[in-house]
């Protein structure tokens, strides 16, 4: 009897989230042997027969090492006989390398899409699934024959977003390069869009000249796709608090909190709380009264359908 089941494979990271998926699907569960040699070298070895099998492999690109584990993983999967492969990128690390701007400049989300589309093809063909990407370009890098599946979180953003603030509130974003895709958002809830306008002092800092929309006694809940440092959002959200706005609360999709940015948020008393999605590890790990972590697992298999 044929198993029509798809079979769920991680990286070592992202074991957190395939257990999500798991626990909202109805899958198989992949193993993996994973050791280090002495000299550092990691060993792979796939306990699970893939032969004639469904695949889906979690793994984001959050390291060198993570992208690597990845593309090993995936290739080890397709010569063992695998039918069709499924690669998810819940964090697809390299998007902000998207285009040169100096010269000489290494644009390494193109080569690392041209990497994974190196793969040798699945006789049902090779899927790769990302998650608001923060370019809309980066899927035509990828070359031959891979298919390509940009889910966006609108669904999870829109929701948190109606339930924590008070109705007519604003949905805003940190600059205009995200206006469009906030408005969307607004449009989709029924409320108005905010973005600020910046002027750049230096060359690592900028200054908010002035906002787009009215916030005045408003709660404002603020959208980007992505928070690292968390200086952009301080700066945005201290400016709508001076032109009167009311609660303000923060939606991202991929929360990285480098360099203590969420001490660093909390610290700036403007953010009432930040919500954020299961997309890379440091959301999963920093999950605390400030900081509230939505999964993706049921938007995964529901795309996996």
């Amino acid at each position: 009897m044929t198993n029509n089941k798809k079979i769920i494979f991680s990286t070592q990271t992202y074991s957190y989230l395939r257990e999500r998926v798991l626990e909202a699907g109805d899958f198989d569960k992949g193993e993996i042997e994973v050791k280090q040699f002495p000299d550092g070298e990691r060993y792979q070895r796939i306990l699970t027969d893939v032969y004639e099998r469904d695949v889906v492999l979690i793994g984001g690109t959050i390291s060198d090492s993570d992208t690597l584990e990845i593309y090993d993983l995936a290739y080890a999967l397709i010569k063992y006989g695998a039918k069709s492969i499924f690669i998810i990128f819940p964090y697809f690390g390299y998007s902000t390398m998207e285009r040169a701007v100096k010269k000489g400049e290494v644009v390494t989300a193109k080569s690392r899409a041209v990497m994974f589309s190196s793969l040798p093809r699945t006789s049902q063909g090779n899927h790769f699934m990302f998650f608001d990407l923060h370019s809309e370009g980066i899927p035509h890098y990828f070359e031959g024959q891979v298919l390509i599946n940009h889910v966006y979180c609108k669904s999870i953003v829109t929701n948190v977003a109606l339930e924590l603030a008070a109705p007519g509130f604003v949905m805003a974003c940190t600059d205009a390069g995200r206006a469009k895709w906030v408005e969307s958002l607004a449009n989709d809830m029924g409320v108005n869009a905010a973005f600020v306008f910046k002027r750049r002092v230096s060359g690592d800092k900028t200054e908010v000249t002035s906002i787009s929309a009215d916030v005045e006694g408003k709660d404002v809940v603020i959208y980007d796709d992505m928070i690292r440092t968390g200086g952009s959002l301080i700066s945005a959200a201290k400016a709508y608090k001076d032109a009167g706005a009311n609660k303000i609360f923060t939606i991202t999709t991929h929360g990285l909190f480098t360099n203590d940015a969420l001490d660093k948020i909390k610290a700036s008393g403007v953010i009432e709380k930040v919500i954020t999605t299961d997309t890379h590890i440091n959301s999963y790990a920093l999950e605390s009264d400030m900081l509230r972590v939505e999964t993706i697992a049921d938007l995964i298999v529901e795309e996996l359908k």
